[in-house]
């Protein structure tokens, strides 16, 4: 997977090539990385790439020239190594909020162009000659889109085949669609006793059954608890059992949360 990022900032990225999971994955080239900044795509002398709002406002704004021009080089580029069309996605806080599910679609592209707002926002003209999709990854306000695309980027690249030592780590996982996207219980690993506190006697006991039956109870409980929207949409989606629906019920007869 080849991702070309546009930032006025491209030093944020080069921690991303040498870290975790990610890292390896990148020294395995399992994906490619290349930052392009706006400010070498523009007519201006002192490579400005913002601007005052019309009508007023506070604020800067990135114009549409700067980062056109260094969409339209990054497409230039793939047309000469022959790379198929690659989606041009914007962080904004007005996006769709990114999800799991995005994260599994995005990671079946061969490649994607990420632009990083900044200040106030991008010129709106450019959104509608060249962006894709817009997304966001939460209701908060952040600097810029550097800290969005480094999430999505991780949470992209941990799905390429081959790069989780397990690859059944990303089936059972909080949010997946295999799990009917409920949140994870917590783990534990030894000791068997920390202060007191022991690991629960049904994960010693080897009965994969039971375990998994345990598992699947803590995680409707802690999601129900925490995120009891998710509860409903995979209700919705029919993505819960009977024996599901019924735990469910024991809980909310005995206010056991």
């Amino acid at each position: 997977m080849r991702l070309d990022i546009v930032t006025i900032f491209p030093e944020i990225f080069d921690f991303i090539k040498d870290i975790g999971v990610v890292g390896r994955a990148y020294r395995n080239k399992k994906w490619e990385l290349n930052t392009w900044n706006p400010r070498d795509f523009t007519d201006n002398k002192n490579r400005r790439v913002d601007d005052s709002p019309y009508g007023g406002g506070p604020g800067m704004v990135i114009s549409a020239e700067s980062l056109e021009n260094t969409v339209n080089s990054i497409k230039d580029r793939h047309k000469l190594y022959k790379l198929d069309e690659a989606p041009v996605i914007l962080f904004s806080p007005i996006g769709d909020i990114f999800n799991q599910s995005h994260a599994l679609r995005l990671s079946k592209l061969s490649g994607m162009i990420l632009v990083c707002g900044r200040y106030e926002g991008v010129d709106k003209r450019f959104v509608n000659n060249c962006v894709t999709q817009e997304i966001s990854i939460g209701d908060f306000i952040l600097s810029g889109g550097e800290i969005a695309a480094l999430a999505l980027i991780d949470t992209i690249v941990r799905l390429l085949p081959n790069v989780l030592g397990n690859n059944n780590s990303k089936v059972y996982e909080s949010f997946d669609i295999n799990k009917s996207g409920l949140l994870d219980d917590y783990p534990y690993t030894r000791p068997r006793n920390f202060k007191g506190k022991k690991v629960p006697e049904i994960l010693l006991s080897g009965n994969h059954n039971d375990i998994a039956k345990w598992h699947r109870e803590q995680s409707l409980t802690i999601t129900l608890a925490r995120r009891p929207d998710l509860i409903i949409k995979a209700r919705n989606q029919g993505l819960l059992s009977e024996d599901d629906e019924r735990f469910i019920s024991n809980i909310n007869s005995y206010n056991i949360l």
